[in-house]
């Protein structure tokens, strides 16, 4: 059923006393409107607050060309300043020649980087970190890193800076240490989780970076939560869904891998109507909250993701709502 349009009026009051008291009211409530609750109770809507689309990024945006930022940028589709990937969270690609620098620029409280491809060195508050292909970086808010590569370098960069806008803040002081997590360190653990038999009744074979200065949210920031996760060969996942939108990149796959997402699930627990996104090795998607959501590999070999998601401000608000289909654990 079409929903009528959102109708507004100026709330009822007793007249003023006065000229002047009429003046002082008209300047303290020219703004203010009140609504039929059956109206704008939820507002998420075509035309008024736009609901987050589905929307793919191939690889072929970063595998060639200049040095540069490439935003994945979706502020027209949601209606909201830009860049903007969802409301809360900006991804980019960066693509930096060999013997080229360039500075990751944000007003933000955290910054994720995942070293797709080369290597290099970081430059931040008078620090420096040598990077390589499977690496991960969280920093804090601080100086403007900048990013020189010693080979082409091809990195995936997640920040909070769309948030900080909407609030109309700058950041100020750093809420958690920044941190690497090498490739080796990650493997290690993956392929740990992936040697425990019981691993095989979990929803999802996947490890979550945490943050030492974060006990209670377990996540790699404040703001974001990070899962490096694998899909094995021949695994159809069952759905799962919460309330932080997800900013998937694909770190490798073999033909044919795919996710399927859908806003119901049908009395079979599968996904009714789903949308179906096709994967592929260096491209990224995003996955609306509240959605369900199923990964599918058909072949023999394993596949490799990372989403980034808003989870650890959802976690702090308690509003995540994780919720698994089909029997199995978190």
């Amino acid at each position: 059923m079409t929903q009528a349009p959102l109708q507004a009026s100026q709330p009822s009051q007793p007249a003023p006393a006065s000229a002047e008291a009429a003046g002082v009211m008209a300047e303290w409530q020219c703004a203010a409107l009140v609504y039929d609750y059956r109206q704008a109770a939820n507002p998420v809507r075509a035309g008024l607050t736009e609901p987050i689309p589905y929307r793919c990024w191939p690889p072929e945006l970063h595998l060639q060309g200049p040095t540069r930022v490439i935003p994945l940028d979706l502020s027209e589709a949601l209606g909201c300043p830009g860049p903007a990937t969802s409301p809360g969270l900006a991804a980019h690609f960066l693509r930096i020649e060999a013997g080229e620098g360039l500075k990751a620029a944000a007003a933000a409280t955290s910054s994720l980087f995942y070293v797709l491809q080369g290597s290099g060195r970081l430059r931040w508050n008078n620090r420096q970190l040598a990077w390589a292909s499977g690496d991960l970086i969280v920093l804090p808010s601080g100086d403007t890193p900048l990013l020189d590569a010693d080979s082409t370098s091809t990195l995936y960069w997640v920040h909070d800076g769309p948030l900080l806008q909407h609030l109309g803040v700058q950041p100020s002081t750093p809420r958690f240490r920044a941190c690497h997590y090498p490739a080796a360190m990650l493997r290690a653990n993956l392929d740990q989780l992936l040697a425990d038999p019981s691993a095989a009744r979990s929803n999802r074979l996947s490890i979550l970076l945490a943050n030492a200065d974060l006990p209670s949210s377990r996540t790699v920031t404040h703001t974001l939560w990070a899962m490096l996760g694998v899909v094995p060969g021949g695994v159809i996942q069952p759905p799962h869904r919460h309330q932080s939108v997800a900013l998937d990149l694909i770190l490798d796959c073999p033909p044919g891998c795919y996710t399927l997402v859908g806003t119901d699930l049908d009395s079979d627990g599968r996904i009714r109507n789903p949308e179906r996104i096709d994967w592929q090795a260096g491209g990224a998607f995003i996955t609306p909250p509240g959605h369900w959501h199923a990964h599918v590999n058909p072949s023999q070999q394993a596949a490799h993701l990372l989403p980034i998601q808003d989870a650890g401000l959802h976690t702090y608000l308690r509003s995540l709502d994780i919720r698994f289909c089909g029997g199995l654990a978190g």
